[in-house]
Order: C-alpha cells, then structure tokens, then sequence
C-alpha cells in the first residue's frame, strides 16, 4: 500500500519542488524503493509541508543508526574499552560526519524546501542534510528492512571510519562556535575549567563553555585544548 494518501500527493505534486531527480537519488543511494512516496516524505523539510515533514523518520533513522554503528565498533574494535567506543560513536553519527556523507551524494539537491528556506541556504545547512540522510535510513528500513538500512549505512558512512575520525581530530569546533556567536550577536564563549581528575601523567580535563553567562556545553579531554573542543562541539549542537 502506497505510504500517502491520494490528497497528499496532489500536494506533493503542486507544491514540493526539488533540484534532483529521485532516480537519480536512489542510483546514489543504492537502494530502489518500492513506494517512492516514503522517499519524498524523507526529504521533505518541515518548511514547507509541516506535520507531514521528514521528522518522524528521522527519529526512527537515528535509532536505526545508532544501533548499527555500536554493533559494527563492538564487532570491529574488540580492543578498545567502553570510553573509546563511545567517542568513536559519537563522531560516527554527529551531524558534520553525516554532512559529509550525505553532501557526497548532492542530497542537498533533492530536499523539498520552502522558497522562503531555500533562499536562505537551506540545502547547504547541516542540520537540515544530516536529518534528511537519517529520515533516508528511516525510509529505507520500512520499504525493505533492517538489512537494507544497514548496508546502506556501512556503505556510505562506515567504510569512511578512518576519514570521519581524522577530520573530527584536525576539526576546530572552537572556531565554528566562535564565528556562530559572533554573527548572531550573542557575544564571545568563555571556557571554564570545572574539574580535573587523575595524576599528572594522565590527567582527565572536565571544561563548560558560557554563553553570556549561562553553560552551553561541557567537554571531556585528556588536555584542555581536547575538552574545550568538545564543549564547543556540545555547544554547537544546542545552538543549532
């Protein structure tokens, strides 16, 4: 049964636009839906059809995603402790590795935006490619199944582990913070020193950023330039 109703695909049909073709997408992707429809439901913004946008699947996407990363690092990494996992997870799915993923395959292109959010750079927004990339798992999982997703996500996202882990290490989150605070008039970050833990030799770094006062986000690092950049990471994902 198709996923929309016949009303709802008049209003795909007279209202959504997008810049690519959905063949063109799934060739991409490597996955071929059988109802096409819970694809466009996937890359529908908020913005421009509401209630019936791509969120719901995105929380199912997100779920899917993280139960795919942690079983590939428990299988794949049987030498590294609970805290290592955890880090190489959340670098995994943060929202700059999923943009870097998803800008691979144009998936900015094939969102359907408002005119209004197209004309203020939405297809280039993080926050709206990455959630767009976990509404495609989401998408995927309930035209096909968990095997479908899965494939999906360890060909675009798990075969680049070493390339999205490298970039996470020389990204400078500090900055993007920084520069987001600045042009949003909100003042500059301040970094806060909250707890140390451990001997000199292998100190544990607790840093919180301020934002006109108010904590932002906390980081943990085994230096404090470490902890600060994961505060500013913390920080950046409550911003946006």
């Amino acid at each position: 049964m198709n996923f929309l109703s016949f009303f709802e695909k008049i209003i795909f049909k007279k209202s959504l636009k997008s810049k690519g073709n959905l063949t063109s997408l799934q060739s991409k992707l490597g996955y071929y839906f059988k109802d096409v429809s819970l694809l466009k439901i996937a890359l529908t913004h908020r913005s421009s059809m509401g209630k019936l946008s791509n969120e719901r699947l995105e929380f199912l996407g997100d779920s899917i995603l993280g139960m795919v990363v942690s079983h590939f690092l428990y299988r794949n990494f049987t030498d590294k402790e609970e805290g290592d996992l955890t880090k190489m997870k959340a670098i995994l799915v943060s929202e700059q590795s999923l943009n870097l993923v998803a800008r691979s395959i144009d998936l900015g292109e094939f969102i359907y935006l408002s005119s209004e959010e197209e004309k203020s750079g939405g297809r280039a927004k993080l926050s709206i490619i990455s959630d767009a990339f976990e509404a495609i798992i989401g998408a995927i999982f309930l035209d096909g199944d968990f095997g479908c997703a899965e494939k999906l996500i360890k060909e675009l996202l798990l075969s680049r582990l070493d390339e999205l882990v490298q970039k996470e290490v020389s990204y400078n989150y500090k900055g993007e913070l920084l520069e987001l605070l600045q042009s949003s008039d909100l003042g500059l970050p301040k970094y806060k020193v909250v707890k140390e833990e451990g001997p000199d030799h292998k100190k544990v770094f607790r840093i919180s950023v301020l934002v006109k006062g108010k904590i932002m986000g906390t980081g943990v690092g085994k230096s404090k330039k470490e902890a600060e950049q994961n505060a500013a990471r913390t920080a950046l994902e409550k911003l946006k």
